[in-house]
């Protein structure tokens, strides 16, 4: 289980994931993972949640469909998410992404769902509900932080409520 939290604002997009690796639901087996990568040249960053073998395979995806079609994160994504919903042995993969570039941020589900989020915040895992809670309430009611302040104190918040994530925090920003 994890927490990655992704926030645009005031023209940045960043990211926030914590490191923790839990195997089962007692054992904790890493606390420094790193589950935020960038991909396609460095224009797209990443965030999973989920089995790690079966996000690095959702990775090696999108950077397939992203080769395909030139970059075009939305339409690389949708093709992905199709491809996700229409395949057996795909359907059977256990994660879900953030992906964004300096246009879009997107949710990309093994449900087929592609989103964009409506307040310009996303976040994903066991305590990307709590993460994205307050990255909304400090996007409508700060101004003296920036995108990745805000996501890494939204993990940070997160880890302060959820067992599975834990305070070893990763952010990047485009």
């Amino acid at each position: 289980m994890t927490t990655i939290c992704s926030v645009k604002f005031n023209g940045k997009t960043a990211i926030a994931g914590d490191g923790q690796v839990t195997l089962g639901e007692k054992f904790i087996a890493k606390a420094s993972a790193k589950k935020i990568r960038r991909i396609y040249h460095d224009r797209v960053i990443i965030g999973f949640a989920g089995g790690v073998a079966d996000a690095v395979s959702l990775q090696e995806m999108l950077e397939g469909k992203l080769e395909t079609f030139s970059g075009d994160l939305r339409r690389a994504a949708v093709e992905m998410a199709q491809s996700w919903r229409k395949d057996p042995t795909l359907q059977k993969l256990n994660a879900m992404l953030i992906a964004f570039n300096e246009k879009d941020l997107l949710l990309i589900s093994g449900n087929g769902e592609v989103l964009e989020p409506d307040e310009n915040v996303v976040a994903i895992g066991s305590g990307g509900n709590f993460a994205q809670a307050a990255a909304i309430a400090m996007t409508r009611h700060s101004d003296d932080m920036d995108a990745s302040q805000i996501a890494h104190e939204a993990v940070k918040i997160a880890s302060t409520i959820d067992v599975y994530t834990d305070d070893q925090i990763t952010t990047d920003e485009l």
